[in-house]
C-alpha cells in the first residue's frame, strides 16, 4: 500500500490526528494489546462466482470455501461478512448440497459444520450471498480514507466525464465486504473468481485468465485462477473500459491496463516496470514469484496504491500526459514501490498489523534501491531524505514504536513511522552489515518464510544467520522502541596535544547507540572518522589536526537516522558544500545558508557553486534559495541562471531558473519565457506564463488559460493560483479546487497563498460549476480520515461547507433556468456537511 498523505499541514504543522474506536483483541496483561489473530480455521482455497447489479451497486455472489481446522478439532466456521445479505449455506460434498444451521449478526457469519472435523480433515462450505458495500459501517483511515471493500464508480453512467468501473480494496480487512473470509493478514489461500460482466468491459483479478466465455444478453463470463496461496485482502477485482498494453519479462506477462484516453503514454508511465522487475530479481536473489503482474488504475480511488497480488491498482493520479511526464513520473516511486512488495507483503506477509514493518518499510524502502540503480546515489538521497524530514518534522510520531502492539485502531500503523521511518532504519540496517550480508539476509527471509506470514523477529533471526552479528541491540531501538537521537554537538581544540574533542550530546529521554561518521576539515580539507556512539548522554571523541578544525559536520554520510542541531557560519555551510561528496551534507548546507542569501558573500559563493552542481536538485535548490531583484545576486548569478533557463538538460531546473528570473520584472529575459510558453514541459511552460505576467498583467487571462494544471504539481499551482483567481479564468477552475478546498488551513501556512485559496473557494461557490464544486468535496473527502476526530479541523470544514451551500442557495435564487446543474451541487455539498457532523 502506498497512502495517500495530502500535504495540507492543520494548525500550525502538525497532521490531522485519528482517533478510532478500539478493538477488543488483548493479551489480558496491557491495558490494550494487539495479538495476532488466533488461527481456528486455515483456509484452502476460495472460489467465486459474481456478478454486478450496477443500478443498485451491489454483487450477488456465490462461494465455495474449502477449509480445515487449523489445529484443534472443530464443528464451527467463522467468518466475516460485512453489510450482506446471506441467502443460503450449505455443505458441498461433490456437488451435493446439504443446508447447514448459520448465524449472522454484527458483520459475522457463524456456521454450523455438519460435524466434527479434525486438522487437515478438509471441508468446502457453500455460501450464496448479496454483497452491499454501501451498507458496510466500518470507517477508513489517514491512510485508506473509506473502507467498504467493493467500488462502484459512475455505476448508472449518470457522469459524462468519468468511466464507469468497478474496483475492490481490501486492505486492511475489508475483502470481507465482497465474499465471506476470514478477514485477517495471517490466513492465505489460493483462489478462483468468474465475473460476470458487461462484454464491453475487460475484467483484472489475482493470478491467470483461464478462460472466457460469451453469455447471453451482451455478457461475458471471465475465470481467474490464482494457485498460489497470499493472503485474503490481497483479493481483487477490477472492471472497466481499459486498454490493454502488453509488456513483459522473460516469459512472465506484463500488462498496463489503462484509461483509453492515456494509452499513447502507457509505456512512458509503466514502461520501466520490466526493468524493475529484473532489477529486483537480481537483487534479492530470489526471482519474481508469481504467473503474471498487472497494474490498473482507478477512479476516486480512496488511497495512494495497493499491491493486490499479480494486480496491483493505482489511483488515477498515475495517468499522466506528455507535458508532465517530461519533467517526471511522479508515480515512477509508487510503482517500484508495489511491485516491491510483491515480495515484502505478498510473498512473505506480516502475520499481524502490529508487524505490518515487514510489509510496508520494505516497499518504502525499494524507492531507495530503484533511485540509486535507475538515477544514482544522489537521486536516492534526496527521496530519503525527504521520506525521513516527513517523519522527524512530526512530532507526534515520535513516541510510536515500528513494532506496536498498542495502537488504538490497526488503520492506525499506516503511517510515517511505518513507511518514512522504517524505510530510514532499513537503510541504517544496510550500511551496518554491508550489501553483500543485507541482500543475503533478505535472501534468507524470503526463502525461509515464502508464501506464509512473519514478524519482524524473523527478519532478525535472517540477518542474523548470515551475517553472524547479533542483532538486538539495533532491533530493540529501532523495531520495539520509538523516538531517534536528537543530537547537539561541540568540539574544543587542545593546542598542545593538536587534537579536537568532539562532544555528542543526545537530548532524548533513552539514549540510542549508533555508528556515526564525522568529517574534520583541517586546513580547509575533510577527513572522516567512523565511531561508535554509546547509548550515553554524552560521548567525547577526540582527533589529530594540525590546528583548530575549521569545520566539523557530523552524520557526514548521511545514514543515521537523527535530529540534528546545527549552528555553522556561511563560511562553514560554503567549505561543508565544497568538501562533501555526499548529497544530504550538500544540501544541508544549502538549507543552513537559506536566512544569509543577500546578506553574506560566502552564501552568493555557495549559490554560485550550487547552480553548477551535477544534481539537478541541487540546481533547484540553489535556484528556489536565491532573489535575483538583488542587483548584488544578479550580477554574480544572472547569466549562469540565464544558461539553466535556455539549456539544463532537466526541464525542472528549466523552469525553476524561468521563476528565479522573473523576480527582476526584466523585459530582456522576454524571449526566453516566450520561447518556454511553447515547451512540451508543464513546468517550464507554467513558469513563463507566471514570468510573462509579472512583466504584463494584462495578458494573465489569455496566457493562464492555455495551461494543462490537471495533475500539475504544488509548486506550479501555487504560482498560477492567484493569477487564475484574480483574472478569472474559468476554464482552470476546477483544477484550483484542491487549494481552495482547504483554504482554511493554508492561511495558516502562507497567509497571501491562503487568501488566494479562500478567494477561489468563493468563487467556485458563486458560480455554477459542478466539476469545481464535486472536486472540492472530493478532496475533503480523502482528508477526513486524516482529519479523524479532530473538532477544530471539522467545525472549520463544516462551517466552510455551510458558507458554500448559502452561495449556491443564493446562485439558485438568481439563476432558477440552471435548477437541475446548481441542485446537484447543492446535493453534494450538503452531503460532504453531513460527513463533517
Amino acid at each position: 500500500m502506498k497512502k495517500a498523505i495530502l500535504s495540507i499541514a492543520l494548525l500550525g504543522g502538525t497532521f490531522f490526528s485519528t482517533n478510532v474506536a478500539a478493538q477488543t483483541e488483548t493479551s489480558g496483561r496491557e491495558k490494550v494489546y494487539r495479538a495476532t489473530h488466533t488461527k481456528v480455521t486455515e483456509l484452502k482455497h476460495t472460489k467465486l462466482k459474481v456478478n454486478f447489479d450496477y443500478q443498485k451497486e451491489q454483487m450477488n455472489g456465490e462461494e465455495w470455501l474449502t477449509a480445515a481446522p487449523f489445529f484443534y478439532p472443530s464443528n464451527e466456521l467463522t467468518l466475516d461478512a460485512k453489510g450482506m445479505l446471506i441467502h443460503e449455506v450449505a455443505l458441498d460434498n461433490n456437488g451435493k448440497k446439504t443446508s447447514l444451521k448459520y448465524d449472522y449478526k454484527d458483520d459475522i457469519l457463524k456456521i454450523t459444520l455438519d460435524k466434527t472435523y479434525q486438522k487437515n480433515q478438509d471441508y468446502t462450505v457453500y455460501i450464496k450471498y448479496t454483497s452491499r458495500p454501501n451498507e458496510v459501517k466500518q470507517q477508513g483511515s489517514a491512510a485508506i480514507n473509506d473502507a467498504k471493500g467493493l467500488y462502484f464508480i459512475n455505476a448508472q453512467g449518470t457522469d459524462t466525464d468519468k468511466p464507469t468501473q468497478i474496483w475492490t480494496q481490501g486492505e486492511t480487512e475489508s475483502s470481507s465486504a465482497w465474499f465471506p473470509t476470514i478477514d485477517k493478514p495471517n490466513q492465505k489461500t489460493t483462489q478462483e473468481i468468474y465475473m460476470t460482466v458487461p462484454d464491453k468491459y475487460v475484467t483484472l483479478s489475482n493470478g491467470i485468465l483461464k478462460d472466457s466465455q460469451k453469455e447471453a444478453n451482451g455478457l461475458r463470463t471471465d475465470h481467474w485462477v490464482m494457485d498460489k496461496r497470499h493472503s485474503t485482502y490481497l483479493f481483487f477485482m477490477g472492471v472497466g473500459e481499459y486498454a490493454i498494453v502488453k509488456d513483459k519479462w522473460k516469459n512472465i506477462p506484463v500488462d498496463y491496463y489503462i484509461e483509453k484516453e492515456y494509452e499513447p503514454y502507457a509505456k512512458q508511465i509503466y514502461g520501466n516496470t520490466p526493468e524493475m522487475i529484473e532489477f529486483f530479481s537480481k537483487k534479492m536473489g530470489y526471482d519474481y514469484p508469481w504467473a503474471k503482474y498487472a497494474q490498473i488504475s482507478g477512479r476516486d480511488y480512496v488511497s495512494g496504491a495497493m499491491e493486490n497480488t499479480t494486480a496491483t491498482l493505482h489511483g488515477s493520479d498515475i495517468l499522466q500526459k506528455p507535458g508532465q511526464l517530461i519533467d517526471e513520473n511522479t508515480s515512477e516511486d509508487t510503482i517500484a514501490h508495489e511491485l516491491f512488495h510483491h515480495w515484502f507483503g505478498d510473498l512473505v506477509t506480516a502475520e499481524s498489523w502490529s508487524n505490518l514493518t515487514v510489509n510496508e518499510s520494505f516497499a518504502n524502502y525499494s524507492e531507495y534501491l530503484w533511485n540509486e540503480y535507475k538515477y544514482g546515489k544522489d537521486q536516492a538521497d534526496y527521496h530519503q531524505m525527504k521520506d525521513v524530514n516527513n517523519y522527524i518534522h512530526n512530532p507526534g510520531d515520535f513516541k510510536k514504536d515500528l513494532v506496536r502492539f498498542d495502537y488504538d485502531s490497526r488503520e492506525d500503523v499506516f503511517d510515517l513511522v511505518t513507511y518514512q521511518k522504517g524505510g530510514g532504519i532499513l537503510h541504517m540496517l544496510r550500511n551496518f552489515l554491508g550489501d553483500d550480508a543485507f541482500f543475503a539476509g533478505m535472501n534468507d527471509y524470503l526463502k525461509t518464510n515464502e508464501y506464509q506470514n512473519a514478524e519482524a523477529h524473523q527478519l532478525r533471526l535472517s540477518f542474523e544467520k548470515v551475517s553472524g552479528k547479533d542483532l538486538n541491540w539495533f532491533f530493540n531501538q529501532w523495531y520495539f522502541g520509538s523516538g531517534n537521537p536528537k543530537i547537539n554537538y561541540s568540539y574544543t581544540f587542545e593546542p598542545i596535544k593538536k587534537q579536537i574533542a568532539v562532544t555528542i550530546e543526545q537530548t532524548q529521554d533513552q539514549p540510542f547507540q549508533f555508528p556515526l561518521a564525522i568529517d574534520v576539515y583541517d586546513n580547509g580539507k575533510p577527513k572522516r572518522y567512523n565511531v561508535w556512539v554509546d547509548a550515553k548522554a554524552k560521548n567525547t571523541f577526540n582527533f589529530d589536526v594540525s590546528k583548530n578544525a575549521d569545520l566539523v559536520n557530523i552524520n557526514a554520510d548521511g545514514v543515521l537516522l537523527a535530529d540534528i542541531t546545527d549552528t555553522k557560519t556561511p563560511e562553514q555551510y560554503l567549505m561543508q558544500f565544497m568538501g562533501s561528496k555526499e548529497f544530504k551534507s550538500k544540501y544541508n548546507a544549502l538549507n543552513g545558508i537559506q536566512n544569509q542569501v543577500g546578506k553574506n558573500m560566502a552564501a552568493t559563493k555557495l549559490l554560485t557553486a550550487a547552480i553548477k552542481d551535477p544534481f539537478f536538485r541541487t540546481r533547484i535548490k540553489a535556484l528556489q534559495l536565491m532573489d535575483l531583484s538583488n542587483a548584488e545576486q544578479l550580477k554574480a548569478l544572472g547569466s549562469d541562471v540565464e544558461k539553466l533557463a535556455v539549456n539544463d538538460p532537466k526541464t525542472l531546473v528549466q523552469a525553476a531558473a524561468i521563476y528565479a528570473l522573473a523576480k527582476t520584472k526584466d523585459k530582456k529575459y522576454l524571449p526566453i519565457f516566450e520561447k518556454g510558453m511553447n515547451a512540451v514541459s508543464n513546468s517550464v511552460k507554467g513558469n513563463s506564463v507566471g514570468a510573462i505576467i509579472e512583466i504584463d498583467p494584462s495578458k494573465a487571462n489569455t496566457l493562464a488559460d492555455k495551461i494543462d494544471l490537471e495533475g500539475a504539481p504544488d509548486n506550479l499551482l501555487d504560482k498560477l493560483l492567484p493569477i487564475i483567481v484574480k483574472n478569472k479564468v474559468t476554464s482552470q477552475m476546477s483544477n484550483i479546487a484542491p487549494a481552495a478546498a482547504f483554504y482554511p488551513f493554508i492561511k495558516f501556512q502562507n497567509p497571501e497563498l491562503g487568501k488566494a485559496a479562500e478567494e477561489g473557494y468563493n468563487w467556485i461557490m458563486t458560480s455554477d460549476n459542478l466539476k469545481a464544486t464535486e472536486s472540492i468535496t472530493k478532496m475533503l473527502g480523502r482528508a477526513k480520515g486524516q482529519i479523524g476526530e479532530n473538532p477544530q479541523a471539522k467545525m472549520m470544514i463544516a462551517q466552510m461547507l455551510k458558507d458554500g451551500l448559502n452561495k449556491k442557495m443564493e446562485l439558485l435564487k438568481q439563476n432558477p433556468q440552471s435548477a437541475a446543474s446548481i441542485n446537484k451541487q447543492i446535493d453534494v455539498i450538503n452531503k460532504a456537511i453531513e460527513d463533517f457532523k
